[in-house]
């Protein structure tokens, strides 16, 4: 009996999954496989947020495999070198794996697959990831599209609602299995320090914690979605992006649970806020089409005229952005969330991004790095394309003359300041009117509230209205160029 091989990837479910549908469909034994694979993804290896992400997703996934009777087989290394070896160890007839669509990993699964079938195996590859695949989708000139809303009209039109496969009930695998790395070697986990008390806090990795929250947002939230996501102070977002990065759940899985959420509930403003939703889903896509057919998204200004951007050399201001010490309440409360859980409200994820690169002019890729760091859901394909849409260097891009104001954004998407006292508790004394604007307090308040400018918060590094002026002046030399 030749064992399938299944590669578990950024899929680390057991329900939805084509590929294990796939490999058990051959009822001749699975050997469940992942590898880390850092020397491959060079610098895009994932950061210390996602490390942390992974080792509690693997522990979950290893966990339900073995409750069904086998096992989750883990390397490190090189997956181009030992994926083959591992194949050979189980002595496998056939590898399935859902496809990821990053370059350097396109690139491998190339020279895999085609190693493999040289060695006589069947292979297959999969979509598991993606509503529809990033070839899929092409202009009426047969071209990929570039900007989103023609795209998602052409997605939302194709794209089929399917019940999600199910999960095995079963898993039988060889009675000899090759080895594995213990999880806890991989020292994935930060110990010196261990930083993560708010991630644990705030997350609960694996499939089950995916479809959990998941279920608790349509039930509770799917409603107040599509007027209420720009509230960072307010449970109105799904928060399930880090769930989809990892394939903790399918996009296809989301798709049907909402359709079926908007028509259980049967009312216009839970349909309208489904497809809301839906569109929201409908982006992530769109960036995966963007790095498919233009793969330097990551590294490179999508639009080259942006090469010449007058960038600024400023580390003191790039660190008092990351340490959320901006004197921006907005800003640092963002940053702050960023540290302290892995993520970032995605209307908070764009006003800090636009005061990095147009209050500082500190460049995109510093932000994006950041990032790549720092959340539980960093996505090369989304972060690189969100970034590149705030710089208005990218697809689609958010026009140049856009420069988000932190104090009125502020004030407008969380005006009695809840969001900033949860995330900046040392100014959660002050009134409404100047939490998002403490410098401007009378010292009478400021005392009162216990706020000692420059000392327990700062002064704003940078006066908006000048470096906007400084932004405008920017974009202007670009424009002319382009």
């Amino acid at each position: 009996m030749a064992p399938s091989l299944l590669w578990f990837r950024q899929d680390l479910r057991l329900t939805d999954n084509p590929a294990l549908t796939a490999a058990l469909a051959r009822r001749e034994g699975l050997v469940a496989l992942f590898i880390l694979d850092d020397e491959t993804a060079g610098e895009w290896a994932w950061g210390g947020a996602s490390r942390w992400w992974l080792h509690h997703s693997l522990a979950a996934l290893s966990k339900s495999i073995e409750g069904l009777g086998g096992r989750l087989i883990l390397r490190k290394g090189c997956a181009e070198k030992i994926l083959p070896e591992v194949a050979e160890e189980a002595g496998a007839g056939a590898a399935f794996w859902n496809r990821c669509y990053e370059p350097f990993a396109i690139a491998r699964d190339k020279a895999i697959k085609s190693d493999l079938k040289a060695k006589g195996l069947e292979v297959e590859s999969f979509n598991g990831s993606l509503l529809v695949e990033p070839w899929e989708l092409k202009t009426g000139a047969g071209e990929p599209y570039k900007v989103f809303t023609p795209f998602w009209k052409a997605l939302s039109a194709q794209y089929r609602d399917q019940a999600p496969l199910k999960a095995p009930t079963q898993i039988t695998a060889p009675e000899t299995l090759p080895r594995s790395d213990r999880l806890e070697d991989w020292k994935l986990l930060p110990d010196k320090p261990d930083w993560a008390g708010g991630l644990r806090e705030a997350w609960t990795p694996g499939e089950a914690g995916a479809q959990a929250r998941l279920a608790d947002f349509l039930d509770e939230a799917l409603a107040d979605y599509k007027d209420g996501r720009n509230r960072p102070d307010k449970p109105f977002v799904s928060r399930i992006s880090p769930h989809l990065h990892w394939g903790e759940l399918s996009p296809r899985q989301v798709w049907h649970a909402t359709r079926l959420a908007a028509e259980r509930n049967g009312d216009k403003r839970t349909e309208s806020s489904a497809w809301s939703f839906l569109r929201e889903v409908g982006w992530r896509d769109f960036s995966y089409n963007l790095l498919f057919n233009w793969p330097s998204l990551p590294d490179e200004n999508w639009k080259e005229n942006f090469d010449g951007f007058p960038w600024a050399e400023n580390e003191a201001g790039l660190r008092a952005w990351q340490r959320g010490r901006t004197g921006y309440p907005i800003v640092d409360a963002g940053m702050r969330e960023l540290w302290s859980s892995g993520y970032v409200h995605n209307r908070v994820r764009m006003i800090v991004a636009s005061f990095l690169i147009k209050d500082l002019l500190i460049h995109w890729r510093e932000g994006e790095r950041w990032f790549w760091d720092t959340l539980v859901d960093a996505d090369l394909a989304n972060n690189a394309a969100s970034w590149q849409w705030v710089a208005g260097s990218g697809a689609d891009a958010a026009p140049y003359f856009r420069i988000f104001n932190p104090i009125s954004q502020g004030e407008k998407f969380d005006p009695k300041g809840d969001y900033v006292r949860r995330w900046v508790p040392e100014l959660k004394d002050l009134p409404d009117e100047v939490i998002h604007r403490p410098w401007e307090a009378d010292e009478a308040v400021l005392e009162k509230a216990g706020v000692v400018l420059d000392d327990s918060y700062p002064r704003p590094i940078v006066d908006h209205a000048q470096a906007r002026r400084r932004a405008l002046e920017g974009y202007e030399k670009i424009k002319k160029s382009a």
